[in-house]
């Protein structure tokens, strides 16, 4: 049993946001509507094999349509801020040159509507929909990407530099790079494996002269960059464990942060040398774009890994070991690393561990690393569980009972509220708020529509909105904290 709404309503500092986050590509369909051009991952999600279930993102919860009952559902959650990406391909189909004015009047109508209804605008530059005549000249592999996300942050900041408040520049450049151009699982889908690395840079690159452009646009707005994050522990106690944990925690973790939060690429040991030689000739200049000051830092935690020196097994009884994230079941036999299961771990829809105490390992590990962190919002939060709808004995009406989701988001919340509060292991971490991944069922990537995160269940044939138990547990929380805070001044 999780942490009561009520406990958690009374443990929440006041300013705490609690926000809940979407991206593009996944909830807004009308890909070919309004002179929005294709993204990379609409020309992969309509390749065979590529999606779980076969589907695509052709409509996915249709928000383009139904974008005022989409917020008017954060509105009656009472969540502080919004986190939503714009579609690169919609505004600039083809990632460079002209604007497309309809892709801007659509962000346009939506900023106007939160704010209309007090709820503050997170606004993610790049949420993975790279525009797919610049995916087709080599995406994130060709330097040039970097320069044309920092024209379209330009454009953003000239459009609706106004109205929002926070920026992300980029969202997860480690997946991207990992997921995307290292093992294939996600567009453009070609496995590079180690030579993916010049992606990352150019990621990194782009996200640092895009925070460039915001500055020269004066944007009043705080400025940012999300990223994920993963404790890694070794599976056995050999050294040759700790030394391919070192490696994976550079791939996913420090790869990433280092060069936005410390100025330079991780160090590590020498015997690495050979996966990691690409950057040995990074030019100074691009390290300090990257390293340009930042007014808040987004890290997005899902699951601690596990790690085993070696290639995976992938045929016998420990094939698919318990607890291992779906994606990484088939590791290419050419890794030095594979991902081993977490026993006794309650698991997500995904796979993934259940392990609220990590996240405290996290914001641990984050503030040791990085002692001039600046301000910290947990910027994705959140787990896929099989959700039904059941029917209301009393009212007949549908409802989802997500109980391990009310639990889930409960135990993580309280887990970063206690790691960061005084004498917590993460203490010196100045924690600004968690945006709940996320406000409703969508197009999870490579699975498609087969795992649900969302507060509000979709129909995705009828497309009906269904608030699930989690998001009537989260509107329980937002009310009792606010009736807390306005005691006072009906007492006075």
């Amino acid at each position: 049993m999780g942490i009561s709404a009520e406990s958690l309503a009374a443990k929440l500092p006041a300013d705490f946001v609690l926000g809940v986050a979407t991206a593009a590509f996944q909830i807004e369909g009308a890909v070919a509507e309004d002179g929005r051009g294709p993204s990379g991952w609409d020309a992969f999600s309509h390749q065979p094999g590529r999606i779980v279930d076969g589907s695509n993102a052709d409509v996915a919860c249709d928000h383009y349509h139904r974008m005022y009952e989409d917020v008017e559902l954060i509105h009656a959650l009472g969540a502080d801020s919004y986190r939503f990406s714009l579609s690169w391909p919609r505004i600039q189909p083809d990632g460079r040159g002209q604007v497309n004015r309809k892709g801007l009047d659509f962000y346009d109508r939506l900023l106007d509507q939160l704010l209309e209804r007090g709820i503050s605008p997170m606004c993610t530059i790049y949420h993975w929909d790279t525009p797919l005549p610049l995916e087709q000249a080599g995406g994130w592999l060709n330097r040039e990407t970097a320069y044309r996300l920092a024209d379209f942050a330009a454009i953003a900041a000239e459009a609706f530099g106004d109205r929002v408040h926070r920026w992300v520049t980029i969202n997860e450049p480690t997946t991207v790079t990992l997921n995307g151009y290292g093992l294939g699982l996600h567009a453009p889908g070609i496995p590079h494996l180690f030579e993916c690395l010049p992606a990352a840079h150019h990621l990194l690159l782009g996200h640092g002269l895009s925070v460039q452009a915001l500055r020269a646009a004066n944007v009043p707005g705080e400025v940012g960059i999300t990223n994920v994050y993963s404790p890694v522990v070794p599976a056995t106690g050999s050294f040759g464990n700790e030394l391919v944990v070192q490696l994976y925690d550079i791939l996913f973790n420090a790869m990433f942060s280092d060069p936005v939060l410390l100025g330079r690429y991780p160090q590590f040991n020498p015997l690495l040398a050979p996966f990691l030689a690409y950057f040995h000739a990074i030019p100074p200049e691009d390290i300090a774009l990257m390293n340009l000051p930042l007014d808040f830092y987004g890290m997005n935690y899902y699951f601690p890994s596990r790690i085993a020196p070696g290639p995976g097994p992938l045929t016998g009884p420990h094939a698919r070991p318990e607890g291992v994230p779906e994606e990484f079941l088939d590791d290419p036999q050419d890794l030095p690393f594979h991902m081993t299961g977490w026993p006794g771990y309650d698991r997500t829809g995904f796979g993934w561990p259940v392990a609220p105490q990590y996240l405290g390992v996290a914001l641990a590990e984050m503030a040791r690393r990085y002692p001039a962190l600046p301000p910290l919002y947990i910027t994705e939060g959140g787990a896929s569980f099989t959700d039904v709808v059941v029917e209301d004995a009393l009212t007949g009406e549908p409802e989802v009972p997500d109980v391990k989701r009310v639990d889930y988001l409960g135990d993580h919340i309280n887990a970063a509220l206690e790691a960061t509060a005084p004498g917590g292991p993460a203490e010196g971490i100045d924690l600004r708020g968690y945006y709940v991944w996320t406000l409703m069922d969508n197009f999870e990537w490579a699975a498609g529509f087969s795992q649900r995160f969302g507060l509000v269940y979709v129909d995705f044939a009828a497309q009906k909105r269904i608030p699930k138990l989690s998001y009537k547990w989260l509107q329980s929380v937002t009310s009792l904290r606010s009736a807390v805070e306005e005691a006072p001044q009906r007492l006075s």
